[in-house]
């Protein structure tokens, strides 16, 4: 894994932060409030409020900088690198970018890719995941189940390669998990396929990095995008992992101060550094990185298989409620028992669903989304299925979307599927 080196000052050392003590996985929140809304932006876990507020009295300016507090910071900037790239399995020669969240971090991507690139991704992604890529791109359609998914793309990705230039690059862009639904795409298989026929694989992780272990080596992606506001570290930074060539051969995604190595007087007499700092040109996010590898520490030293473990009670809990609730419906794409994380859309027939979010706001305290949840092919396309399903005709044109995570507890699972129970 690349990180940004830091050149010897002639000056007194300064002393690298202690290691960071075991960090609690525990969550901010405000008493009488209940957060249903993780999906969107998952609450501070105090681990990121912790590191932040250590480290925000030697704040200063990231690299360069001769100061004690200026070379304190660079060494927790790039201690913050090599923790995230750690935690997601970077390989010994990928770069690790800190961007702003998972969409800058897939617009980054797709300025770097090679120029003829056909980028190939399915109709049910967040518009992150949709709309970066270049013109041509190819979009799959929504699958009925990750088995299909698998079968559509070695087909597509087999008829691209004998109607095209074979010499040029094909890049595979995949959600983890739906932020509309919560199901879980079969990445693994899909980077197989991908690989087998000459293609990279970027996964958005945005949804699946909250709730299970993501690890690059593991599921074999070229890049990974993942935003630290669902990770628990609501402070600005997201991440881009992946293989360095297409980075370090494309034009900087920001072109300024700490990204070039020579800068003449001529015009365009400019020399781009290569690694990470390519591509974070001006002064970085130093609390957002901090705060984000906070996170990762505090989940690498936690017990994941039981913290998922109760998630998923939680889900089934919220899932069978809904099902018993005869005027709610569930949205899916695949079926009722394929793999998902803690993420449920639903319905309430006959009611307006920015309405049925502000009544729960106002009269129960509860918080969910209502909307398309910038993912309109996606969202539109279940809405039409429920009612197919259901045979129901009052169904409205938007979804409500209850997300749990960290801090949970099975009381606000039971406050909102009473507060709906009402809406009969």
């Amino acid at each position: 894994m690349s990180v940004t080196l830091v050149p010897s000052l002639p000056t007194r050392p300064v002393s690298a932060p202690a290691p960071a003590p075991s960090r609690p996985l525990d969550v901010l929140g405000v008493p009488g409030e209940i957060n249903l809304d993780y999906a969107a932006s998952a609450p501070c876990a105090r681990a990121a409020a912790d590191a932040v507020a250590e480290l925000l009295p030697w704040y200063a300016s990231v690299h360069r900088g001769a100061g004690a507090l200026s070379r304190r910071c660079t060494l927790a900037y790039e201690r913050a690198r090599q923790t995230v790239g750690d935690f997601f399995g970077a390989r010994a020669d990928d770069h690790v970018i800190f961007t702003r969240n998972t969409t800058d971090a897939l617009n980054l991507l797709a300025r770097a890719v090679p120029a003829g690139t056909t980028v190939v991704t399915f109709a049910g992604e967040h518009h992150a995941n949709l709309l970066p890529w270049p013109r041509g791109s190819v979009r799959l359609p929504v699958p009925t189940d990750p088995a299909e998914a698998v079968r559509a793309l070695a087909a597509a990705l087999t008829e691209l390669r004998r109607d095209s230039n074979a010499a040029l690059p094909v890049l595979v862009a995949v959600t983890g998990a739906s932020n509309v639904t919560g199901e879980r795409w079969p990445v693994a298989e899909l980077a197989r396929v991908a690989h087998r026929h000459g293609a990279r694989i970027v996964l958005d992780a945005a949804q699946l990095a909250p709730h299970v272990p993501v690890d690059v080596l593991a599921l074999d992606v070229d890049y990974l995008a993942v935003s630290g506001h669902k990770l628990y570290a609501p402070f600005g930074a997201g991440v881009l992992v992946g293989r360095a060539d297409w980075l370090d051969a494309a034009a900087p995604y920001l072109a300024g101060g700490g990204a070039t190595s020579h800068v003449g007087p001529a015009t365009h007499d400019v020399t781009w550094v290569t690694g990470p700092a390519r591509h974070e040109g001006g002064t970085p996010n130093l609390l957002g990185a901090v705060a984000l590898a906070a996170v990762c520490e505090a989940l690498a030293g936690a017990d994941r298989a039981a913290l998922a473990a109760t998630e998923q009670e939680l889900l089934g809990r919220l899932r069978a409620g809904i099902a018993a609730l005869p005027h709610v419906v569930e949205l899916r794409t695949f079926g009722p028992d394929a793999p998902r994380v803690g993420i449920v859309s639903f319905v309430v027939a006959g009611w307006d669903s920015a309405e049925v979010a502000a009544r729960l706001a106002v009269d129960h305290r509860i918080g969910v989304r209502d909307g398309l949840f910038c993912a309109h092919p996606l969202a539109r396309r279940l809405l039409t299925e429920a009612a197919g399903r259901t045979g129901r005709r009052d169904l409205p044109p938007t979804a409500l979307r209850a997300s749990i995570g960290l801090g949970s507890t099975s009381a606000q699972v039971d406050r909102l599927l009473a507060a709906l129970a009402t809406l009969g």
